[in-house]
C-alpha cells in the first residue's frame, strides 16, 4: 500500500512532522510529500487540542484497543530492540537505538496514532450525526454508519433487528419533515424498505430454526411503530396522509405474516419455498 500516510518513507516523514508540530527538534529537511502530509498533521494537532466531545461506544473502544494492540505487536512497536555486537554503547545507559530503527519505530507509532485519531474522529462525527435528517450535512455520514453496522453483523437475526432499528430511525426523521416537499414521503419509502428487510430476515430465521423466538423482535417493533406512525396519520398534506396510510397498511401485513408464521411453527406445518418481501409464506395448518 503506497498512499500519503502508510508507505514507509512517507510514514517516517509524517512522524518527523508530528514531532516538529508538537515542539520537537526540527529535522532541517524538506520532502516532496510535505504538502500532502500537512493536512494530516493539522488534523492530528486539532484532534489533540480538541478531542471529540462524544461518548464512544464501549464495544467500539474495546474493538479499537484490540486492533491497535494487535497492530503494535505485529509491527514491533514498543518491543525491545536486540543488541548487536557491532553497536556502540554509552556508559551506564545500555544499547543505543540505531537511528534507522528509531525512525521506523516512530513511523510505526505515527501510523497507530493516525489510525486511532481517525477512528476517534469518525466515532465523534457518527455520534454528532445521530440526529441528522435528510438535507443536513451529516446525514450521509449517518447512513454510512448504518451500512457499516450491517457489514459488521453476520447473523440474520441481528441483521433483521438492525433493519427494524433503522426503520424506527426513519420514522423519527419523518416526524420532523412534515413540511418538506417530497422529503416526508421519501423517508417513509426508506422506512418501509427497512421494515421489509428486517421482517424478511427474522421470519426466515424463525422458519429455518422452527423457533418463533425471532418473531419477538417483530412484535416489539410493531407495538412501537404503530403507535408512532398512527400519530402522524392526520398530519401534513393529503398526499402525505395517503402515504402514511400505506405504511400503516404494511405494518398490518407484517402483523398478519408474523402470526401466520408463528401458528405454522406451532402446528409443525412444513413451509413451501414460496416467499415474498416479508419472507416465507406459510400455508394454513390443517
Amino acid at each position: 500500500m503506497d498512499n500519503a500516510l502508510f508507505s514507509r518513507r512517507r510514514a517516517e516523514r509524517f512522524a518527523q512532522l508530528l514531532d516538529e508540530a508538537n515542539g520537537g527538534r526540527r529535522h532541517h529537511v524538506r520532502s516532496t510529500d510535505d504538502d500532502r502530509l500537512a493536512p494530516l498533521v493539522a488534523l492530528g494537532r486539532h484532534l489533540g487540542a480538541n478531542p471529540p466531545d462524544a461518548e464512544v461506544d464501549p464495544e467500539f473502544r474495546t474493538g479499537l484497543r484490540a486492533m491497535l494492540l494487535a497492530t503494535a505487536a505485529r509491527e514491533g512497536v514498543g518491543a525491545p530492540v536486540p543488541a548487536r555486537p557491532a553497536e556502540k554503547t554509552s556508559s551506564g545507559r545500555g544499547t543505543l537505538l540505531p537511528p534507522v530503527t528509531a525512525r521506523r519505530a516512530r513511523a510505526r507509532g505515527a501510523i497507530l496514532i493516525g489510525i486511532a485519531a481517525g477512528a476517534v474522529a469518525v466515532s465523534g462525527i457518527s455520534a454528532a450525526s445521530e440526529d441528522a435528517v435528510p438535507g443536513d450535512a451529516l446525514y450521509g455520514m449517518k447512513r454510512s454508519t448504518e451500512r457499516a453496522q450491517l457489514a459488521l453483523t453476520s447473523s440474520d437475526i441481528s441483521r433483521g433487528q438492525l433493519f427494524l432499528d433503522f426503520a424506527r430511525t426513519r420514522l423519527a426523521e419523518a416526524t420532523t419533515l412534515g413540511g418538506s416537499p417530497g422529503g416526508y414521503r421519501t423517508v417513509l419509502d426508506d422506512m418501509d424498505a427497512d421494515t421489509r428487510q428486517g421482517v424478511r430476515l427474522l421470519t426466515g430465521a424463525a422458519v429455518q430454526r422452527s423457533d418463533p423466538a425471532a418473531l419477538a423482535a417483530v412484535d416489539a417493533f410493531l407495538t412501537d411503530q404503530r403507535r408512532s406512525l398512527g400519530a402522524l396519520q392526520n398530519r401534513g398534506s393529503r398526499v402525505d396522509r395517503v402515504r402514511t396510510t400505506a405504511s400503516l397498511a404494511l405494518l398490518e401485513s407484517v402483523a398478519e405474516r408474523a402470526e401466520a408464521v408463528r401458528a405454522a411453527i406451532a402446528c409443525g406445518q412444513e413451509f413451501t419455498v414460496t416467499s415474498d418481501t416479508l419472507g416465507p409464506i406459510p400455508t394454513a395448518c390443517s
